[in-house]
């Protein structure tokens, strides 16, 4: 069990309290509900789940038993999110608002939770206006990536997507450009214009940006080493580009 899933931690447990929390439209970051359950009841409250965005993962009993806190789940457990996700639009929105170029993290399948939580907070040190992650594969906003943002989920949006290279098309249509870290990257970081409105892709902990998210970006930056360890975790990449591009934006 990772460790944003802990038991009893940002929990909703049983049919009645998902429901209600659905109709009152709380946050909720994920769904689990029983895999071979198929009655009505708990179909029904996957497919309203999944009209509010929720991301709902069928798993065995045994794993929802080992999560739950009450021991009376029904087949249903929902993870609270720590902060409501916001549409990519709000997020631009604030750049024009502040009458900033905007500047975006786009964090593809990020799974560990404290990686993430580290990327938005220093994304909102270093003044992003937000945050992108996919809606599957990622860590989402648990509790457990509100404390390691330090708060930073409560005043920066972080935005939840279906599909990132569609996510990263519309980007373009709308003049942002994308950055990818890679390590082979064409071009070293301190060679990026990171003045021009841009969207700074972090790939995952292992395998770094997939296929295509790589082949949506217009550039892909490398970060100088130096030393024999050839790459830097997610945050602490994802940390050099936001400070140089706040270096060049002052």
């Amino acid at each position: 069990m990772r460790e944003h899933e802990c038991p009893g931690e940002g929990l909703i447990e049983g049919r009645n309290a998902v429901t209600e929390a659905l109709r009152a439209g709380t946050a909720l970051d994920k769904l689990y509900i029983a895999k071979g359950d198929t009655d009505r009841t708990l179909a029904r409250i996957a497919a309203e789940a999944r009209r509010a965005g929720v991301v709902v993962v069928e798993a065995d009993r045994r794993k929802l038993d080992a999560m739950s806190a009450t021991h009376s789940h029904q087949g249903a457990v929902a993870v609270a999110a720590a902060a409501p996700y916001a549409p990519v639009e709000d997020i631009l929105q604030i750049a024009a608002d502040r009458g900033e170029p905007p500047l975006l993290v786009v964090c593809d399948e990020i799974s560990d939770p404290h990686n993430l939580g580290a990327i938005i907070r220093t994304a909102e040190c270093a003044g992003a206006h937000g945050v992108i992650i996919p809606k599957r594969r990622s860590a989402g906003l648990t509790a457990v990536v509100a404390k390691t943002s330090a708060g930073a989920v409560s005043y920066l949006p972080v935005a939840r997507v279906p599909n990132l290279p569609s996510a990263l098309k519309a980007l373009k249509k709308q003049g942002i450009w994308i950055f990818g870290a890679a390590a082979g990257g064409s071009a070293s970081l301190y060679e990026a214009d990171l003045r021009l409105p841009a969207a700074i892709v972090i790939g995952s902990e292992g395998d770094g940006m997939g296929r295509l998210v790589q082949e949506s970006c217009d550039f892909l930056v490398s970060i100088p080493m130096r030393g024999r360890i050839s790459s830097l975790n997610a945050s602490a990449a994802a940390a050099v580009l936001l400070y140089e591009a706040l270096r060049q934006r002052r």
